[in-house]
C-alpha cells in the first residue's frame, strides 16, 4: 500500500516544480521511515447496525474491549464480517465510512470513522444477498446505531458504503489490562495507535528473557509463566506494519489482575 502511495505521489507531482516534486517524495519517505500508518484507497461494501441509541448492546464484543466507554471506543464502533475480521486480527482496526449511492445517505457523504470492537458472524441461513450480510466473502461492516446515524437514516437498514483504512489516532499509550494469576498472565490490548491491530506479543519480567505469548482471542494474548510480583515490559508487533513497539516497565512489580497500565509509547 505503501509503494502504490509514492508511486501517486511521484505521478502527481510530475506537473509540479521539481524541487516542490522532491519535498514531496521526501516528506513521505520520511513519513514511512518513521513508521506513520498510510491510509488505504476508497474501496466498496455495505453496511447494517445492530443495538439501539443507546449502543448498550455493542459494549463487550469478540475483541474483549470490555466497556468501551472505559476503554476509550465509545460508540464509533463496528463489527467486522470475517474477512475484515481475521480470526481477532482486525481487532482495532480504524475505518472511515461514508453512505454513498442511496437515498437513505445524508447530504454531503460525511465521513465517520469507526474502530473495530467486534464480529459479524456469518449467517449461512440466510443468502449473501438477503440477510446473510456478513457471509464470506463480503466485506461488510455492522455499525453501532449511534455510528450508523451519522451517515444514513437507519430506517433503511442496509446502505452500500465507501471505506478505507485508516490510522488509528490515540491519545497516551498503549494500554495492557492484566487477568490471570501469579503463573498464567492474559492480557488484553487498547488504546493502539497507528495500525491499531495486534499480531503478536512477548512479555519481560524482571528476571526473566523476553518471553513469546500466544494468541488467546480478539485483542489478547498469553503466557504460562510465573510473572507475579514482577516488574512487566511487553513487545508489541503490529499485524499491518509489521513494525515492533517495545514498552518497558508497563506494569510495575506490584501488578494486580484486573487493573490496566498505560506504556509510555505508541505506534504512529
Amino acid at each position: 500500500m505503501r509503494i502504490q502511495s509514492a508511486a501517486m505521489a511521484s505521478s502527481s507531482s510530475s506537473s509540479l516544480p521539481w524541487s516542490l516534486a522532491l519535498l514531496v517524495l521526501l516528506a513521505m519517505a520520511m513519513r514511512r521511515a518513521q513508521g506513520g500508518f498510510v491510509a488505504t484507497k476508497w474501496s466498496l461494501a455495505h453496511a447494517t447496525f445492530y443495538g439501539d441509541d443507546s449502543a448498550s448492546s455493542t459494549m463487550g464484543g469478540a475483541c474483549g474491549y470490555g466497556d468501551l466507554y472505559g476503554t476509550g471506543y465509545g460508540t464509533n464502533t463496528a463489527a467486522l464480517s470475517s474477512v475484515l475480521f481475521s480470526d481477532g486480527y482486525g481487532c482495532g482496526q480504524c475505518y472511515d465510512i461514508r453512505c454513498s449511492g442511496a437515498p437513505a445517505c445524508y447530504a454531503g457523504s460525511p465521513i465517520v470513522t469507526v474502530t473495530a470492537t467486534n464480529l459479524c458472524p456469518p449467517n449461512w441461513a440466510q443468502p449473501s444477498d438477503n440477510g446473510g450480510w456478513c457471509n464470506p466473502p463480503r466485506v461488510h461492516f455492522d455499525m453501532a446505531k449511534p455510528a450508523f446515524n451519522q451517515i444514513a437514516d437507519w430506517h433503511a437498514g442496509i446502505v452500500p458504503v465507501m471505506y478505507r483504512r485508516v490510522a488509528c489516532a490515540k491519545t497516551g499509550g498503549i494500554r495492557f489490562q492484566l487477568q490471570g494469576n501469579a503463573y498464567w498472565l492474559l492480557v488484553f490490548v487498547t488504546n493502539v495507535g497507528g495500525g491499531g491491530d495486534i499480531a503478536g506479543m512477548w512479555v519481560k519480567g524482571a528476571t526473566t528473557e523476553w518471553i513469546s505469548m500466544s494468541h488467546n482471542w480478539g485483542a489478547s494474548y498469553q503466557a504460562f509463566s510465573c510473572l507475579g510480583g514482577q516488574e512487566l515490559s511487553f513487545k508489541v508487533l503490529s499485524y499491518t506494519s509489521q513494525e515492533t513497539l517495545v514498552a518497558y516497565a508497563a506494569a510495575p512489580a506490584n501488578w494486580v489482575a484486573g487493573l490496566t497500565y498505560e506504556a509510555t509509547t505508541n505506534f504512529n
